[in-house]
């Protein structure tokens, strides 16, 4: 297959699951796969990626405000009205604000769902969204490459002494990111846990 058309299954792909109102599969594992499979360059990837899932999220922006009251539970309401409020700051307030929230291991959902509602400019919230995403992809697309690559001697190395040493903190760092209530931590500034993630 022409790499111009893999680029844009890239871009499609992304763009696709980032338009889904819910928790999806996260565009990165897409734009993972395409680049493993096909040996593409990974900046052209990140780049086609990264636009693509900024363009789903503004189009949900524009499109989730209608049904957003059957898609959205009542106890997102408090979030939105958070978000909504961040957006309405002064415009390099709101761009640290999104660019921030772009780095987080959350859903941007309530993000474009608020800026939605609220009529925010895509001004305000698209370009520090793209260079957050940017930031946070690109860790994800070249980890995520090495492992898909080097799979067993990363299994290997996973077993010795060393490495089981260094494995200890980086578990820490991970279940801090996953347990972290971040809602919590941004709304009211204090560090609180949440232990109840599954279903």
């Amino acid at each position: 297959m022409n790499d111009a058309l893999l680029y844009l299954a890239v871009f499609a792909s992304a763009l696709a699951v980032d338009l889904i109102p819910f928790f999806g599969p996260p565009a990165w594992m897409a734009m993972v796969f395409f680049m493993v499979k096909f040996h593409l360059n990974p900046w052209l990837v990140l780049i086609a990626g990264v636009t693509g899932s900024t363009l789903g999220r503004y189009l949900l922006s524009r499109f989730i405000p209608k049904f957003s009251d059957r898609l959205i539970k009542q106890h997102k309401s408090d979030e939105l009205k958070f978000v909504g409020g961040k957006l309405r700051q002064k415009l390099w307030r709101s761009w640290l604000f999104v660019f921030i929230y772009s780095l987080l291991p959350m859903s941007t959902t309530a993000l474009f769902t608020a800026a939605g509602i609220a009529r925010i400019s895509p001004l305000v919230i698209i370009p520090p969204f793209f260079l957050g995403k940017m930031g946070s992809d690109a860790v994800m697309l070249f980890t995520g490459s090495y492992v898909a690559v080097n799979a067993s001697s990363v299994a290997h190395a996973l077993f010795s002494p060393k490495s089981l040493l260094l494995t200890v903190p980086g578990l820490a760092a991970i279940a801090m990111m996953l347990f972290l209530d971040w809602r919590v931590m941004l709304q009211q500034r204090k560090l609180a846990f949440n232990f109840k993630i599954w279903k």
